[in-house]
């Protein structure tokens, strides 16, 4: 399984070009004349969570964008649709997400093409916090096509999970919501129907370390093709001796600090309204229980067993989901078209997804398989894929696979000889390798 690799040092358009003109064969290979193609960046948020000066490192560049836009114009050759869709974090906005992109000249690409070229928010809400407590909830517009239901049931990778009493908590402060769709038998995901009905999915994530996941590139990166995102556990209540990994130790602290965010949800959901009244309170509860840039909570760390079950549960809903939810037989001619174009040029590490410090790593990443090209990054980051956990475990999925190769299968193809070869030959591609999320130090690296 090959992963194309080349080094780029900027968002120059010309630079970009240049790489992208190498791989045309691979997406002539996926796209024909007369398909919808949807490209998918990682809009996760409008800027580094706190400082809204950096923003380079936390989404996918526009440059990158609109080099991929104007190669899948070119293979389209006039006829035929391209949808560029995300559904960031329900409490960014999108707005000013906007407002770093270029869409008048996507729109103006298009056009010029004679091709429809769209850009959609997926999302059905929009939030607005304050010390991360929602005090407005506002309803979008979302997916003109609506959404999509799919009930993965005993093909889920929850399947084998038995979670603590207190249950998975999503994203919001509903657990009952969340828990009601991931038992008796079922484990439900709403997703674009948008996404789902492309012809061809183009995923364009972010290089970046992940405070849940350890890394997101392309497997994290579906996260966004939900229309609503409390049907997807992000972490189970409580700590391991309760069958959960919301902390990583049984301490005094740890269990005071459960019981009363559990208290504290239960209130917003019964009372969203006194979101604005409570918001106060959480900086007190910061004070005494520390600060999430400093202390590990929320699933925040390796040892977190309930999100890459989710993450992968999101890939097989990709490549294999119909538009009405149900799932096409689990073999490789049923899958969706795929090519993930990783934007590697400045990458995030440290607090990643939200607070990354840039990385000047000057990669870009690309292939056909999400599974392939994530351990390839892992790789030229300088960490583990055996200790990634949606990656690891992608390499093992029973039903509905999302790769059919071994690792010692995937193979770097690139015109820089270092990183041309069997992974297992390859290095680090930086020097000093990334740093990862402090929850992952000393577990994560290579």
């Amino acid at each position: 399984m090959n992963v194309f690799v080349e080094r780029c040092g900027s968002y120059r358009d010309a630079a970009i070009d240049r790489v992208l003109a190498g791989w045309e064969q691979l997406f002539a290979a996926q796209i024909r004349p007369g398909n919808s193609v949807l490209l998918k960046p990682n809009w996760i948020a409008p800027s580094h969570k706190y400082d809204t000066s950096q923003w380079e490192a936390v989404i996918t560049h526009p440059a990158v964008i609109t080099a991929v836009l104007r190669v899948v114009l070119r293979c389209l050759n006039g006829r035929g649709r391209v949808v560029i869709a995300d559904g960031p974090q329900t409490q960014s906005s999108w707005a000013e997400i906007m407002s770093r992109m270029t869409p008048g000249l996507w729109l103006e690409m298009g056009a010029r093409a004679g091709v429809e070229v769209t850009i959609l928010d997926l999302r059905d809400h929009e939030w607005v916090t304050r010390n991360d407590v929602i005090v407005q909830r506002r309803r979008l517009a979302g997916d003109p096509l609506g959404s999509t239901e799919c009930d993965l049931a005993g093909g889920s990778e929850f399947v084998d999970h038995r979670p603590g009493p207190k249950g998975y908590f999503g994203a919001d402060y509903n657990l009952h919501e969340t828990n009601a769709v991931h038992s008796s038998g079922h484990h439900k995901y709403r997703v674009s129907q948008t996404v789902i009905a492309s012809d061809v999915f183009i995923n364009m994530p972010k290089m970046k370390t992940h405070k849940k996941a350890g890394i997101t590139c392309s497997l994290k990166n579906l996260v966004g093709i939900n229309t609503y995102k409390n049907w997807l556990p992000h972490h189970t209540e409580g700590t391991p001796g309760e069958g959960g990994d919301q902390f990583p130790q049984p301490s005094l602290k740890n269990r005071l600090e459960g019981r009363l965010l559990q208290s504290f949800r239960g209130v917003l959901t019964r009372h969203g309204g006194l979101g604005k009244v409570l918001a106060p309170v959480k900086s007190v509860g910061r004070s005494v229980f520390g600060d999430t840039r400093d202390v590990i909570r929320s699933g925040n760390w390796h040892g977190n067993q309930t999100l890459w079950r989710m993450v992968l549960d999101l890939n097989k809903v990709l490549l294999y989901a119909n538009r009405d939810g149900s799932l096409r037989p689990p073999e490789v001619q049923s899958c969706k078209p795929y090519i993930s174009v990783v934007d590697g040029i400045i990458a995030g590490e440290g607090n990643g997804p939200e607070a990354p410090d840039p990385r000047d790593a000057g990669l870009l990443i690309a292939g056909t398989s999400a599974v392939a090209v994530d351990t390839v990054c892992a790789r030229l980051m300088g960490f583990d894929w055996k200790q990634i956990p949606s990656i690891a475990n992608a390499f093992h999925v029973r039903h509905f696979p999302i790769c059919r190769f071994a690792y010692d299968d995937v193979a770097l193809v690139s015109s820089s000889s270092e990183l041309n070869g069997p992974i297992r030959g390859i290095a680090c591609a930086v020097d000093p390798p990334f740093r990862p999320h402090f929850g992952w130090r000393g577990h994560i690296e290579s």
